[in-house]
């Protein structure tokens, strides 16, 4: 697992120079978001920088598993190296986690559509949030880039400015999120499973007893 991450982390700082154009990478998302309505899979999540010899370096790494129901139903479970859930029923946000025994409730606004979820659990109107543009390929991923438009409603809400995706088979396996500030997260994803059967209850967060409330507007 180690020796994949690593080959992600360099595949993913050198699409942006890549210079063998695949015109079918924005196809393959726009394919994903149109027919899988449901999808199940793993993921590795690492925040990394580049030091001063300009190798990439690993400085926080999460692991877990998603689920999600279009439109707008998910679970985001980081189960390592600590335990934290984000459940999205459509409605509101709930983010619970386990070690300060609290979970935070939060509306789902438009702006939640212009950030990376929008791609795993959002509609299929994916251009009307980001600017699409091929971005090379990679290995066995080819590329896209995405660009949010900011004068969409909750525009100034969103973090990143630049947001990578590779795509195999009409399936998105890796993500580069890039903000103002020069952060690089990372996301690699696998075991993926599309159209599945998912219950709406699974989309609904129940605190465990005595689980401190909070919400937020």
């Amino acid at each position: 697992m180690k020796k994949v991450c690593q080959w992600f982390i360099l595949s993913f700082l050198v699409f942006y120079g890549a210079t063998i154009w695949a015109a079918d990478a924005v196809e393959q998302l726009k394919i994903f978001s149109a027919s899988a309505k449901s999808s199940a899979g793993d993921f590795v999540q690492q925040q990394v920088s580049i030091g001063s010899d300009g190798q990439p370096k690993v400085l926080k790494e999460l692991s877990g598993h998603f689920m999600f129901l279009r439109p707008g139903k998910f679970v985001w479970e980081v189960s390592k190296p600590y335990q934290q859930k984000l459940v999205g029923d459509g409605k509101q946000i709930a983010m619970w986690d386990k070690d300060l025994n609290q979970v935070t409730y939060r509306k789902a606004t438009q702006a939640l559509a212009s950030t990376p979820a929008a791609i795993l659990f959002g509609d299929t109107a994916i251009e009307q949030f980001f600017d699409i543009t091929p971005a090379g390929k990679k290995g066995e991923l080819t590329w896209l880039e995405l660009t949010p438009k900011l004068n969409k409603s909750g525009g100034d809400d969103i973090p990143y400015r630049k947001i990578g995706v590779g795509m195999m088979n009409n399936l998105p396996y890796a993500m580069e999120l890039r903000d103002n500030f020069g952060n690089v997260v990372l996301l690699t994803l696998s075991h993926l499973r599309t159209n599945l059967t998912i219950s709406a209850s699974e989309f609904v967060f129940k605190p465990p007893p005595g689980t401190d409330v909070v919400k937020l507007p």
